[in-house]
């Protein structure tokens, strides 16, 4: 993996010959997921949540310690099924604290049930989460013609993750400030972050 530059950005050229965002190069965890999943649009309703969920216990950590763990999450996490992790109990609660699989801290385990039971009332008036977040996808014009690595750095948070925020948390969620809700935003293609001359731009635009 080498750096270039290209019309005057920053990106990552592999061994595989194609150019990547800037963090996206290595490792191999990063790798995959940025060319497989991130900026790819997501609108299942149980990996949209999923997603929420791992955002929020990202705060703080490196975006790697959750992909490493993120089998263990859906393991302890009934696969983020909300009407099973809506039954989750105080002894639910206690037994995640102690599993070494995921991050264990408790604010962060209780909110995953708590915005469980949110989602879940969603469902019982008959919406989803799809439609709820998709509706905060800024328009094509507010977004920058050329996407670079300087934008990304000096764009934590945008209008439209604030919004969705303050929706959320209206609705009782936890763990879903701006800046959160906008790496959820990138991850699953609400906005489409990649630089404008990595590979993996087209395909999540497609």
């Amino acid at each position: 993996m080498t750096e270039e530059r290209v019309r005057g950005d920053i990106l990552d050229r592999g061994d595989d010959g194609l150019l990547r965002c800037f963090w996206g190069g290595a490792p191999e965890e990063y790798r995959r997921y940025h060319d497989d999943e991130w900026g790819r649009a997501v609108h299942d309703d149980t990996k949209l949540f999923e997603k929420i969920c791992l955002e929020g216990f990202q705060a703080g950590l490196s975006w790697l310690t959750i992909l490493r763990k993120r089998d263990a999450f859906r393991t302890a996490f009934a696969g983020f099924d909300v009407s099973v992790l809506a039954e989750f109990d105080d002894r639910d609660v206690e037994r995640l604290v102690l599993d070494a699989g995921i991050v264990r801290h408790r604010g962060k385990i209780t909110s995953t049930i708590n915005n469980a039971r949110r989602c879940l009332e969603l469902h019982d008036a008959g919406e989803s989460l799809s439609e709820l977040v998709w509706q905060y996808e800024p328009p094509a014009r507010d977004r920058p013609k050329r996407m670079t690595r300087q934008w990304l750095m000096d764009h934590p948070t945008c209008p439209e993750s604030t919004a969705l925020s303050k929706d959320l948390k209206r609705r009782g969620w936890s763990f879903v400030g701006p800046t959160t809700m906008y790496a959820f935003m990138q991850s699953v293609g609400i906005v489409n972050e990649h630089q404008a001359a990595c590979h993996a731009r087209a395909a999540s635009d497609g």
